[in-house]
């Protein structure tokens, strides 16, 4: 079952998460900055859920940062929010909505 909202959304106003290594490095490197992020969760919803995630339940979200720039970020459910990592989806990897896979 996906996060409550609600607690995910109120970690995120209150810049109570936190960036995991992998997530800091993908960002830079992609030049999506911190408050992109931010917009994107809040403005966001969960496609993909991961309950049995390797480290931590988490869930994939699309969101748009106020630029309209399209992100996926993985993130941990609360209460402990961690950015796992964060991407401009692929139109090679995504169908046109950016929410489903495109199969191989």
């Amino acid at each position: 079952m996906p996060p409550n909202q609600d607690d995910l959304h109120n970690s995120i106003r209150l810049r109570t998460y936190l960036f995991t290594t992998h997530a800091s490095k993908r960002a830079a490197e992609r030049l999506i900055l911190s408050h992109e992020i931010e917009e994107a969760i809040l403005s966001g919803e969960v496609i993909e859920d991961y309950p049995d995630d390797k480290y931590s339940p988490s869930c994939l979200i699309l969101g748009y940062s106020q630029n309209k720039r399209a992100l996926h970020i993985q993130v941990s459910y609360p209460p402990n929010v961690k950015i796992i990592t964060v991407y401009e989806p692929s139109p090679n990897e995504w169908e046109a909505n950016l929410k489903t896979r495109k199969t191989p």
